[in-house]
């Protein structure tokens, strides 16, 4: 065979999707990549007879068509005619991770968002939230009707869902995933997630799903079996790297691409959020994460669509997100720890682990001026120098947060910062947040100052991994000095991780609740408390000792916005001279109904036209002040 023929053989062979996959009259298509096996075959369950052979196709994969089945049916796959498994790319596992494959026909759910074509990235406003612990019942279909609450009393635009690819059990965080293409059946299934997506989308909020990349799940993951989808040349903290670049890494790239592309082609999702890309080894001329991004754009403008690819990366490297006509890898976005991590130490005075490298005012003001604290600064956690410049990209590719699922659920009591600082000072990081020029994120709760913990939970059915499990967080908590941990395991953990129910929320949950309400809405009715579009400016004033930061916002074509932050736990005074404008106070914390203890001595106006103006603030403000000078001259 010449090399011209296989590269045409392979080209048809790579526009096809792997699974089973539902045709026309009754039949089912069975495709798998098995570059290794010496047979392959399916078998359907409730047929009599033997299984049905699959025929070996170039490049490692199998086929065979199968008539008379079609959605509802089981089956497994006989490899080598000794040993069964379920399909590694199974639509569906309703027994879980170890029972047979399910027969999905995932294009032939009755969408009625036909006129949907996606928002605009740098309008979303995002609330993370665990599908389990979310609601009492834990579905997906369960979510459906606290969309219009999200939407309309807290003001969010898209919701981020943690991991849905099966996982063991039913208490999972999700990033023990190990069928990529089957959502998880304890929340519901893959209708229970397209009726949730369809929901969503008519309420106009769009939906960003949290996928896996750079592991699988230890249990149930029976890749390795079919082929080289793992390779020994490098180490991840899961164990043996997806092969992205080695031997046969073409089906292994092809298969990641194609779930991407299936999410929003079946499923309609708005953006991926790639966890820990940084955990992905590839060294090809074209990473996978690359190729997949433009995979994903692509499918989305066939649809007449949008959607994103937004990376979490513990890099600080601007490259990610730099267009490709500009030498970048060419992602939408990604998450920024170091603005949590300069605002959560500052406020809470921790700096143990990897908060040894942030903990001054200085630090907050160079995320919100350059985004990344460490831009090849040396690192006393890392014990090197760590990141580059992100200062030249738009405000608007970085998503923030004061609280998100790793930073609660990853300290050894679920904390949240409801627990941890007073409410002002849990209002100064909110403000932090949702008036920055970034995309703000929320974790579930804390609209409203949740206090249950968020803790990590499993529910493995293999002893030896759950006592591993527990050793490893242990093991992990060190670092932190942090040395009781609660079982990972115990149903207890679960449900204490549960959101509280509205009608047990009490009246600092609803100041809070109507405080976040109401930065929501200042950010989207002033623009220049809005996303950092191309043109807006930003000033930040640091007044080091009383633990202050000035912010001047100005879009180009709306009034400026003057923000004080203050980071301070006692009563301090400021001295103002710039910008040199008239000043007019839209939002002061400490007053009804955001505060019990309200203050009247802020002034309503401030004119620094002609000097310096000295103000009085209270321990952990928040005022914001808009511009009236141009209200005047017009």
């Amino acid at each position: 065979m010449t090399n011209e023929t296989q590269t045409k053989q392979h080209s048809a062979i790579w526009t096809f999707d792997s699974g089973a996959l539902v045709k026309e009259k009754g039949t089912t298509e069975f495709r798998m990549w098995a570059p290794f096996a010496e047979s392959l075959s399916v078998h359907i369950q409730g047929q009599t007879g033997n299984p049905i052979p699959l025929a070996p196709q170039p490049f490692g994969y199998w086929h065979t068509l199968v008539p008379h089945i079609s959605s509802g049916t089981r089956y497994h796959y006989v490899l080598n005619e000794e040993s069964t498994f379920p399909d590694p790319v199974s639509r569906y596992q309703p027994e879980g991770v170890h029972g047979p494959s399910e027969i999905v026909d995932t294009q032939a759910f009755p969408w009625t968002d036909y006129q949907w074509t996606g928002r605009l990235q740098s309008d979303f406003i995002i609330y993370e939230l665990h599908p389990g612990t979310f609601t009492k019942t834990g579905t997906f279909e369960a979510i459906i009707p606290f969309l219009s609450y999200l939407k309309n009393t807290v003001g969010i635009t898209a919701i981020e869902l943690m991991p849905i690819a099966q996982f063991p059990g039913t208490r999972n965080w999700g990033y023990d995933g190990t069928y990529l293409f089957a959502p998880q059946n304890s929340y519901g299934g893959p209708i229970g997630l397209q009726c949730l997506i369809d929901a969503c989308h008519a309420e106009g909020l769009a939906v960003i799903l949290d996928v896996v990349y750079n592991h699988l799940g230890p249990e149930g993951n029976y890749w390795g079996a079919f082929g080289p989808f793992f390779t020994a040349l490098y180490r991840t903290p899961w164990g043996n790297a997806i092969n992205y670049d080695g031997a046969h890494s073409d089906a292994v790239r092809k298969t990641i691409i194609d779930n991407a592309v299936y999410w929003i082609r079946d499923y309609h999702i708005d953006a991926l959020r790639l966890d820990a890309i940084h955990s992905i080894c590839d060294f090809s001329p074209k990473p996978i994460i690359q190729e997949l991004t433009e995979a994903v754009h692509t499918e989305a403008a066939n649809l007449g669509r949008s959607a994103y690819v937004i990376a979490e990366s513990d890099l600080n490297d601007s490259k990610i997100i730099t267009p490709t006509s500009k030498g970048g890898y060419g992602l939408d976005g990604q998450w920024n720890d170091d603005f949590h991590h300069a605002i959560h130490s500052l406020m809470t005075g921790e700096q143990q682990g990897y908060y040894c490298d942030f903990g001054s005012l200085n630090h907050v003001a160079t995320t919100l001026k350059k985004h990344f604290v460490l831009s090849g600064d040396y690192s006393h956690h890392r014990l090197r120098r760590h990141g580059n410049s992100a200062a030249h990209l738009p405000a608007t590719s970085f998503v923030v947060f004061a609280q998100n699922h790793d930073q609660i659920g990853n300290r050894a009591q679920g904390d949240r910062l409801s627990t941890l600082i007073p409410h002002s000072a849990q209002q100064v990081l909110l403000a932090s947040t949702l008036l920055s020029p970034f995309i703000p994120l929320l974790f579930m709760g804390e609209e409203y100052g949740e206090q249950a913990p968020f803790l990590y939970f499993i529910d493995h059915s293999d002893t030896k991994l759950i006592e591993a499990v527990r050793k490893g967080r242990l093991a992990e908590f060190k670092k932190f000095g942090w040395k009781k941990v609660p079982d990972p395991y115990a149903t207890t953990t679960f449900e204490t991780s549960r959101l509280t129910p509205a009608s047990e929320q009490n009246d600092v949950h609803h100041s809070m609740a109507a405080w976040v309400k109401q930065l929501i809405t200042l950010r989207k009715q002033h623009p220049s408390l809005g996303p950092g579009v191309k043109g807006h400016q930003l000033r930040v004033g640091i007044h080091k000792k009383q633990n202050v930061l000035t912010i001047h916002r100005k879009h180009p074509s709306a009034p400026g916005m003057l923000i004080i932050l203050g980071f301070n736990d006692k009563p301090t005074t400021v001295t103002l001279n710039n910008p040199k404008k008239h000043w007019m106070l839209l939002l002061n914390n400490h007053t009804n109904p955001f505060s019990q203890n309200s203050s009247t001595n802020t002034p309503s106006e401030i004119n620094l036209t002609s000097g310096k103006y000295s103000l009085s603030l209270p321990s952990y403000p928040v005022l914001v002040y808009r511009q009236t000078d141009v209200d005047k001259q017009t």
